[in-house]
C-alpha cells in the first residue's frame, strides 16, 4: 500500500509518520508537492478544510498511491479575535474523504492585524520570533504555547483523528 502525504513541510511529514508508525504501518510515505488551490493563507474554517481536501485528493492522481492524507493550516475570525486553525483529510480511490479540525489557539492582536492587511502568517511568524523557517519547526502555536505544542503534534492530533475514523487501521 502506497501512502502519501500532500506536502513537502516537514512538520507535516513527521506529524503522518509518526502516527502512521505509531499505529504498525510500516509503509513508506511519499511526499507529494500537491496544491490547496485556496488562498497561501486560508480565512476561514471551510477554505482551510478545502486546502486539506484538495492536498489528499490531488495525490490521488498518482495511479500508484492508495492513501492520500491532506494538512492545512490557516485562521478564522471570530467574534472574539482572529485564531490560527488547522484541519486534515484523509482520501482513498472510491470512497468519501475522511475530514478532522484540530485545536485553536487566539493570535496576538498584532499578528492578527498583519494577517487581515494579506500577509501569510509563515513570515509573520519568522518576523515576530526572529526564527528562520518557523512553518517547517514549531509553527505559530510552538511560539505561542512557549514549545508546549508544536506544528508537527498539532498535525499528529488531526493524524490520529483521521485514522481513527478510518477504523481499520488500529493495531
Amino acid at each position: 500500500m502506497k501512502i502519501a502525504v500532500g506536502s513537502k513541510n516537514a512538520a507535516k511529514i513527521k506529524a503522518a509518520e509518526t502516527v502512521l508508525w505509531d499505529i504498525g504501518n510500516q509503509n513508506e510515505l511519499f511526499p507529494i508537492d500537491a496544491p490547496s488551490n485556496v488562498s497561501g493563507m486560508p480565512f476561514s474554517d471551510e477554505e482551510t478544510m478545502t486546502g486539506a481536501m484538495n492536498r489528499a485528493e490531488f495525490c490521488l492522481t498518482h495511479e500508484d498511491i492508495d492513501i492520500a492524507i491532506g494538512l492545512e493550516g490557516g485562521v478564522t475570525e471570530t467574534q472574539h479575535g482572529l485564531f490560527l486553525i488547522n484541519y486534515g483529510a484523509l482520501a482513498e480511490r472510491d470512497k468519501e474523504t475522511i475530514v478532522a479540525g484540530g485545536a485553536r489557539i487566539k493570535l496576538p492582536e498584532e499578528i492578527a492585524e498583519r494577517l487581515r492587511a494579506g500577509e501569510e502568517l509563515g513570515p509573520v511568524m519568522e518576523d515576530y520570533s526572529k526564527n528562520k523557517n518557523v512553518r517547517s519547526n514549531e509553527g505559530a502555536i510552538g511560539i505561542f504555547t512557549h514549545g508546549m505544542v508544536n506544528r508537527d503534534e498539532m498535525f499528529m492530533h488531526i493524524m490520529k483523528l483521521l485514522v481513527g475514523q478510518r477504523g481499520d487501521w488500529h493495531k
